[in-house]
């Protein structure tokens, strides 16, 4: 049966934000400045999608939200933490986020490094100690938090997006960047969902969430450049590469991939919609 995806998203956003408040909830410490600084950014907002997927391919797969909600939390810790250091002087120097004063603005460059620090090493610590999932399962979980997270990973396309600020880079270069520094957590998104309903490396259903995260996550870049054109001053985006109507039309080629990944799974067509939904969005 077809489920409301805006309700489906509104029901994740409130589970998500409900376990983070439990991982990051200190009082009491002589630091509890860093605690502040850590909760002001897991909490701004945004649309979670990278939990949604965690908690919906878990589903999808029979697994239950016990399992999912720590890898969910996790994850989600870890793109907060991108977003925190992404923000900092020595990175993109913002301002704002969301329409909110950075973290460094609101409590200063030293604390929010270590406020970004103390989410990554939280996330780990929060998916290892998962109670709902086999210690198999969790150092699974670890292992590829750690990977897509590392210098293979995000942090690597971080470089490469640092290095493209000297020369514009190759289009290769490009879409390496794209692909590690946005494409890896949401690839590892629907992969940890795998993981926690009991598919792990090596069987179809992992592969598939692969497949689907490789293409949603190309997708969603490429979208997200076609909503801030105008806004880059002089920054290399897709648009540096394709006209936007060659932009629209890879979306729309790297949505329909998505959808054919988990054809023979998504029975209520929720991870089917939500690929749309991206691919469609104004925000």
């Amino acid at each position: 049966m077809k489920v409301s995806l805006s309700r489906r998203i509104e029901q994740n956003v409130q589970l998500i934000n409900e376990s983070m408040r439990s991982y990051l909830d200190a009082t009491g410490r002589s630091y509890q400045r860093l605690i502040e600084a850590m909760q002001y950014s897991a909490f701004e907002g945004g649309k979670r999608v990278r939990p949604f997927l965690t908690l919906e391919f878990c589903r999808m797969l029979g697994g239950e939200d016990e399992a999912s909600v720590p890898y969910a939390a996790a994850i989600e810790m870890i793109h907060t933490y991108s977003l925190i250091h992404d923000d900092l002087p020595c990175m993109d120097n913002d301002d704002l986020r969301r329409g909110k004063p950075t973290n460094h603005k609101r409590f200063g460059e030293a604390t929010a490094l270590l406020a970004g620090d103390a989410l990554l090493t939280r996330a780990f610590g929060v998916a290892a100690s998962a109670a709902a999932t086999t210690a198999e399962q969790n150092m699974a979980a670890v292992r590829l938090l750690s990977e897509q997270a590392g210098f293979d990973g995000m942090a690597g396309g971080q470089m490469l997006d640092l290095m493209g600020e000297e020369k514009m880079p190759e289009e290769n270069t490009f879409l390496l960047m794209n692909r590690l520094k946005t494409g890896c957590l949401i690839k590892t998104a629907c992969m940890l969902g795998c993981l926690a309903a009991g598919f792990g490396a090596g069987t179809e259903e992992y592969a598939a969430a692969e497949r689907y995260g490789e293409k949603l996550g190309f997708a969603f870049q490429i979208e997200d450049d076609l909503l801030d054109e105008g806004t880059e001053d002089e920054k290399t985006t897709f648009l540096s590469y394709l006209s936007k109507e060659e932009a629209r039309r890879k979306i729309l080629v790297l949505t329909d991939e998505a959808k054919k990944a988990i054809a023979s799974y998504d029975n209520d067509g929720v991870l089917t919609t939500f690929a749309d939904y991206l691919s469609d969005r104004t925000i």
